[in-house]
């Protein structure tokens, strides 16, 4: 996992030049950073294990009826798996940065290495928030929120055309479509499963 330097380093990179750095790890040095996909794992985690100590997991959903108990189930393995979940949710914004910006000579496996990254950031972002909130008291939930996206939109955008502002405004709607992407798929399938099998 790199943690001696690779780790920190890639985390740095990331946060001062997300869209050269991915570039450079892209096209030039894969050594350099830590593996997209054990990244978002790791970072994942790390929210997860700061969640649990102290205790802001998000609760289990409750079914409202009977119809709605896969959908629910769903749900919940996301909110417990967001390692798998992010990994899934970025092919879901992958495909919307691809119609965005298919102009660019960019394919899906180099977006899915750059959700990996900037996603696993955003991990950190929430997990910062969460430490947070459990030393003071205070809920920065919402306003981590807003950073997490405002730092996504930018990384993204820096990467595709940082010379741009629309570049900015299309990676946050790229990213945001994906997020109600996902979350209306994982749901339609959940109540498909119940309406039409159970």
């Amino acid at each position: 996992m790199h943690l001696e330097k690779g780790f920190f380093f890639t985390i740095r990179e990331l946060l001062l030049r997300p869209g050269k750095c991915v570039r450079e790890y892209v096209n030039e040095n894969r050594s350099r950073l830590v593996k997209p996909i054990i990244f978002i794992i790791v970072s994942s985690l790390i929210y997860t294990l700061v969640a649990h100590y102290f205790h802001i997991e998000k609760g289990n959903l409750a079914a409202s009826d009977n119809k709605t108990i896969t959908a629910v189930a769903i749900s919940n393995w996301v909110h417990t798996h967001y390692g798998y979940a992010n990994i899934i949710m970025g092919l879901f914004i992958g495909c919307w940065l691809k119609v965005f910006f298919r102009k660019h000579d960019v394919n899906f496996f180099e977006i899915l290495i750059l959700l990996s990254f900037v996603m696993g950031i955003g991990m950190l972002f929430l997990a910062l928030g969460v430490f947070l909130n459990g030393i003071t008291g205070f809920n920065l939930t919402q306003a981590y929120g807003v950073i997490i996206f405002l730092y996504l939109a930018w990384a993204i955008g820096q990467f595709f055309d940082p010379q741009k502002a629309l570049s900015y405004i299309k990676a946050g709607s790229a990213y945001v479509l994906g997020f109600v992407t996902f979350n209306g798929g994982a749901w339609l399938i959940g109540l498909g499963y119940d309406t039409f099998i159970r």
